[in-house]
């Protein structure tokens, strides 16, 4: 048994390996610098927030796969914050959020993650996270299942709408439009009857919890293709349904996703959602 749980045997060993290990790295520098003082900036709005941590760790992340796999391209949130192409080739691509729940980390709410997708192909292979408060380390190959500190992972069965938990997340687009349907959404899932809507702030955890059975479904309009790729393999290696709130399969850079644990639970909410837009990562 390898690292995370996970069974030995692919061509992608090493590179799995390289990701446990710079997650687990990672969520110490975290998990100390939580209980300090932050310098905070912002990027695309007041609500999209930016701290010398998140720098640090991206910087710690890809200069060390950088070293060990240097033709592999990379993928990280802050380097495309500060310009950087984001494009998915059928290169070995590394997708990177350093701190998944920023505005979580700047307040000192313990939701929050390291997140490192590894695609090859434009398909997703694996993915690590670390929630870095709790210790638990999330991870799962494509066809070798889905663990937690080496626990496998299983979603939830749930098929009834009335029957269900939803998690989702807020988003830092806030304009009145955007907010009216937002708040629709959250409306609609409610007079359906589901037993609660969730946001705890960092959607990388929400598909988390989502591969342990411990919700029932997930969906975002907002999100970028680093808060979503390591959690997806996660979710569909635990027995879960991820794909595109049209009902079509998943388009990592289309910023909208709708997650569950049964595609007919999946498509009961997309089926609920007013679409929001946002441009593409791409």
């Amino acid at each position: 048994m390898k690292a995370g749980g996970q069974q030995a045997g692919s061509p992608w060993d090493e590179c799995f390996e390289a990701a446990v290990q710079l997650a687990r790295r990672a969520g110490q520098i975290i998990s100390k610098a939580l209980t300090e003082e932050k310098r905070v900036s912002t990027k695309t709005s007041a609500a999209d927030l930016v701290t010398e941590t998140d720098r640090l760790v991206e910087d710690l992340i890809v200069s060390e796969l950088r070293k060990q796999f240097p033709s592999h391209r990379f993928i990280a949130e802050e380097a495309t914050a500060a310009g950087a192409k984001c494009e998915l080739t059928t290169s070995p691509t590394w997708i990177i959020d350093p701190i998944d729940g920023t505005c979580n980390f700047v307040h000192r709410f313990p939701d929050v993650a390291v997140s490192i997708g590894f695609a090859v192909h434009r398909e997703l292979e694996f993915g690590v996270v670390h929630h870095c408060v709790e210790e638990r380390l999330y991870s799962a190959r494509r066809g070798h299942g889905a663990f937690c500190n080496g626990q496998q992972l299983w979603v939830s069965g749930e098929t009834d709408l009335s029957r269900a938990l939803i998690l989702t997340e807020i988003g830092s687009k806030r304009d009145p439009a955007t907010l009216k349907l937002l708040l629709g959404n959250m409306e609609q899932l409610l007079l359906a009857k589901a037993h609660g809507v969730r946001v705890i702030g960092s959607s990388t955890l929400a598909l988390c919890h989502l591969a342990a059975g411990a919700v029932d479904a997930y969906y975002q309009f907002g999100l970028h293709c680093w808060d979503l790729a390591a959690a997806t393999v996660i979710v569909r290696e635990a027995g879960g349904i991820v794909m595109d709130t049209t009902g079509g399969p998943l388009d990592l850079m289309s910023r909208r996703v709708v997650a569950a644990g049964t595609q007919k639970m999946a498509t009961l909410v997309a089926q609920a959602l007013q679409p929001i837009s946002y441009e593409r990562d791409d």
